[in-house]
């Protein structure tokens, strides 16, 4: 028996601290607080009928059982997903370090430099291997990368495209199903007409704009597009490539024979299957595009000193600012799984990758030439790692010897057996090929050495310094630790960022995903090799679906824009089965989410945008009114529930009434779901559809901005048009639009949350709610003194997060919230989340697994900040050289000869009694992102280039 419960371990407060932070806010209770908070009429009478908490290592123990169902077979199925070698040093220094997988997204870019340069690496490698200038940072996976791809050059498209009405898209016949179903899911809403054919036979019309290719497609043969590409250049057509990132260390790659956009995934550098993610898919683009290029980018540029310092660039935060103008809601990235495929190539460099690709290829040539001699057919001559072998009636036999040999192919139609080797394949695997297509043939195979017909890339890979200075363990774990320490992450302090939840992410969530049998399955494995999984997919369902209140649960979203999409298109499904084709109109209250209106755009509707009265709530009046007229065309509202105010709405319910009596459906954005769970349901509310943030309420790490989950759940009606699968069923009855690459999204750190909710149980879920509404109120209840707290509910309390409103001090002081933002560095913490909802604020959510003594140290800092505005206002600190201003104040800038401020190194740089025992540096002084837009540069910099510090 354990002397505490995980709830104990997860919730900070122990219970004098507790009684403390009640005191202090004049409550008697947890359940009076809460009492005052959440309105009495969507109070749930009994708590979600989860099971009961179970201790940590009872809990593990029952994993390594679920596990136990899973059969490792090696597998060759291919389609973008490959077995590859973690390695050790990337897996315990990165995968498995809290450094890396607990930090936010590098919006503070002066304590995030660490993961900025490893994305800068990771930008540089996509950038060689495919050939383009531009590439963003990764994206979820690479069929919704082609998606974002073919919408990028649709809205781009040139005003004769446009006049032409230029809405075909090419799509070759031998991509990924997967990928087709994803273009097929995006294209629809917004009228763009896919056109599948070969690529040899393709009608260059003007009537197209764009076109895609596999390189090398589902067969593995390896085209020459050359040809192709120069057609459509000529009829102004622009062509995407999905390509697979270890084909290209060896083929000349798409941007050299003329691709405007080459996307793909990273998996196979060093990132493990895991039933289908999660994994960083790449896009690199030319220069025309790199306006338009969705995701986030990292840039070059230089902060105050003139030093060379790294942040994102303005255009990856555009879609987010352009609302309803916005032609993608992707604002997120897969930067952990990034950063390992970066590490990756830097670990093993350009003679390592190109050892690991030949070999690859070698064994495939090997084989190739040992099934031919025998009298096989292979279908082509020119492949990489992937050959088609023309099995025709043997086909079934080979299934058959195969399976009993625990191995898997990818059984195409018309007979033919399609095998995909890999970094792990061995001449004994090769071995082991041969002797299934012997036993079911009949035929005898004996191995040959083949010759290989690949026509190899001229161009250079990987000349950067960076990747040519790492290739010892030794060196390679100070290089990764010289990064982490760049970085400010939950293992130092806490992240109080309003809206994104940074609460403890526990080791024994996380470490399952190292054990092979959960993360060496391939997504498309047969059923019955994968009980262990499905076991705790239908679990996590189930439990989900009675924390929601809602019949069923979707779990393929693999981002929270991802979960709104989703929830937007099986509302759209919906209404096409019903015939109410003409709801196309989406209410959003202004304060909402930029994601939601970008989302609704992609889902084909128009944004009908709502008042909010003074107190911040949606003015119920507009949105009758706004319903009302727009009766029989409304499809829904979208909502976000506690308000992104921080404040539960008391009319929530009157305003679900008010849309379905005007014949919408209520979309509730579940960002602020984890004040909710226990307390109250958006299916009690009168929601029809939500998306969960798993890596919010539910406990997956951020991993320095990715990876993400965003489930729905939805209510009955809605049920039939969840997310479904080309190749997986992914429930009965499904057949809603494919919105994510793998079956179930990223399903590895699925058992992270599974694992959230098992542990701490029924009880311990709401406790979870309770201490996340109690934590914020006490800091609430600290602050209000100091900074004015824009918004309250009715009781004066606030739900699970509060905005100090910090406007009046750039009159007063002339501070801006940045400057407060950077300060805080210098005490050793991470911003609030800065101008989000409101322009000049901060929003602070401290989370349930902070103790009283942290929160406290927060406060002390934000009072400390508070009398330094004071000192300015009142003439005694300088208004344009102050701590605030010069914020944050490096090492190297305290024991600089020059120091020409009024203030004490001291007051810069340990300001309270607790940071010198804890300091944390900034790498750099505060970055110049005007500099940085001015002269993009988004690949490693030769070294000589720093030099443009001194223009």
């Amino acid at each position: 028996m354990s002397y505490y419960s995980f709830a104990d371990r997860h919730i900070g407060p122990d219970p004098a601290e507790t009684a403390e932070m009640l005191k202090a806010i004049g409550t008697s209770s947890v359940e009076d607080l809460i009492s005052k908070v959440v309105p009495a009429d969507i109070r749930l009478k009994l708590i979600p009928d989860v099971p009961d908490a179970q201790e940590e290592h009872i809990y593990l123990r029952d994993l390594r059982r679920a596990a136990a169902k899973n059969k490792i077979f090696r597998t060759y199925i291919g389609l973008g997903y490959y077995n590859t070698m973690v390695p050790g040093v990337i897996q315990r220094n990165i995968l498995e370090n809290p450094g890396w997988y607990t930090a936010y997204t590098p919006y503070q870019a002066e304590i995030a430099q660490g993961r900025m340069e490893a994305l800068l690496n990771f930008q540089t490698m996509v950038s060689d291997l495919t050939g383009l200038p531009v590439t963003n940072a990764s994206l979820l996976d690479e069929a919704t990368a082609a998606a974002e791809a073919m919408t990028m050059i649709f809205h781009t498209r040139s005003k004769e495209a446009i006049k032409n009405n230029s809405v075909k898209f090419f799509v070759a016949a031998d991509i990924y199903p997967q990928t087709k179903a994803i273009l097929a899911t995006r294209s629809a809403p917004i009228g763009i007409e896919l056109v599948e054919g070969n690529p040899s036979s393709f009608n260059f019309t003007a009537d197209y704009f764009g076109a895609m290719l596999q390189y090398p497609g589902i067969s593995g043969a390896v085209v020459n597009y050359e040809g192709f590409v120069k057609k459509c250049q000529d009829q102004q057509i622009r062509v995407v490539v999905a390509a697979d990132i270890m084909s290209l260390v060896l083929l000349t790659p798409p941007g050299e024979w003329g691709a405007d956009v080459v996307v793909g995934s990273t998996q196979r550098f060093g990132v493990p299957l895991g039933f289908g993610g999660p994994h960083a898919a790449f896009f690199s683009t030319k220069e025309d595009y790199k306006r338009d290029i969705p995701g986030r980018i990292i840039g070059v540029s230089v902060d105050a000193n003139g030093m060379p310092a790294l942040r994102m660039a303005l255009q990856t935060r555009e879609q987010h600012i352009k609302r309803d103008k916005a032609t993608s809601n992707i604002c997120t990235a897969q930067v952990l799984l990034a950063v390992m495929a970066g590490m990756y190539a830097v670990y093993h460099g350009p003679k390592g990758l190109k050892a690991i690709a030949m070999q690859i290829h070698q064994h495939a040539v090997n084989l190739a030439a040992s099934l031919s001699k025998a009298g096989l057919e292979v279908a082509h001559a020119d492949f990489f790692d992937t050959i088609a072998v023309k099995a025709g009636d043997h086909q079934n036999k080979i299934k058959e010897a195969a399976t009993a040999m625990s191995i898997n192919f990818n059984y195409l139609s018309n007979g033919i057996v399609s095998i995909a080797l890999d970094e792990t394949t061995t001449a004994d695997d090769v071995n082991d090929i041969m002797n299934v297509f012997a036993k079911a043939t009949g035929k005898s195979i004996a191995a040959t050495k083949g010759t290989s017909a690949l026509s190899q890339r001229s161009s250079a890979i990987l000349t950067h310094p960076v990747f040519n200075s790492y290739q010892s363990e030794t060196n390679m774990l100070r290089y990764i630790k010289k990064l982490e320490n760049k970085d400010l992450a939950l293992n130092h302090s806490m992240i109080a960022l309003g809206s994104c939840t940074m609460k403890l992410n526990a080791t024994s969530e996380m470490m399952p995903l190292s054990w092979p049998l959960w993360n060496s399955i391939h997504p498309f494995a047969p059923g019955d090799q994968t009980q262990g999984y499905l076991q705790i997919i239908h679990e996590l369902e189930d439990y989900l679906c009675k924390i929601t209140g809602f019949d069923a649960v979707s779990l393929q979203p693999n981002s929270g824009a991802q979960g709104e999409y989703a929830g937007l298109m099986a509302i759209r499904g919906y209404l096409i089965a019903q015939g109410q084709t003409q709801r196309n109109v989406v209410l959003i209250p202004q304060s909402a989410h930029g994601t939601n209106p970008a989302s609704a755009v992609m889902a084909g509707w128009k944004v009908v945008v709502v008042k909010c009265d003074e107190n911040g709530n949606v003015d119920i009046a507009d949105l009758k009114t706004k319903a009302e007229l727009n009766k029989d065309s409304l499809a829904c509202i979208m909502i976000t529930y506690p308000s992104t105010h921080g404040v539960f709405e008391e009319g929530i319910r009157e305003i679900t009434k008010i849309i379905h009596d005007n014949g919408g459906q209520v979309y509730m954005d579940g960002a602020n779901m984890n004040a909710q769970v226990g307390l109250t349901s958006p299916g009690m509310i009168g929601a029809d559809v939500c998306h969960l943030n798993l890596h919010k309420t539910f406990a997956i790490p951020h991993g320095g901005g990715g990876p993400g989950m965003g489930p729905i759940g939805v209510a009955k009606h809605l049920a039939p048009y969840l997310s479904s699968h080309p190749l997986v069923s992914t429930g009965d009855g499904r057949k809603g639009d494919v919105i994510s690459a793998a079956p179930w999204g990223s399903a590895s750190i699925l058992l992270i949350s599974y694992g959230y909710i098992r542990m701490l149980g029924k009880e311990g879920i709401k406790k979870a709610t309770e201490f996340a509404i109690l934590n914020a109120n006490y800091m609430m209840k600290r602050l209000e003194n100091h900074y004015p707290i824009l918004y309250k509910g009715k009781n004066g309390f606030c739900a699970h997060e509060m905005i100090l409103d910090c406007r009046a001090f750039k009159q007063s002081a002339g501070i801006e919230v940045t400057d407060i933002a950077k300060r805080l560095m210098d005490y050793g913490f991470h911003a609030p989340t800065v101008a989000f909802p409101v322009a000049g604020t901060l929003m602070v959510e401290p989370t349930e697994s902070e103790s009283k003594p942290e929160l406290d140290r927060f406060c002390d800092a934000m009072i400390a900040i508070r009398e330094e505005i004071r000192a300015i206002e009142e003439g005694q600190s300088e208004k344009d050289n102050n701590v605030l201003s010069n914020a944050p104040h490096t090492a190297a800038e305290l024991c600089g000869d020059n120091w020409p401020h009024s203030y004490s190194r001291k007051q810069a740089a340990f300001p309270a009694p607790w940071i010198a025992e804890n300091k944390f540096w900034p790498s750099v002084k505060r970055v110049d992102n005007a500099f940085g837009d001015r002269n993009l540069i988004c690949t490693c910099p030769d070294v000589s280039s720093y030099e443009m510090a001194e223009a």
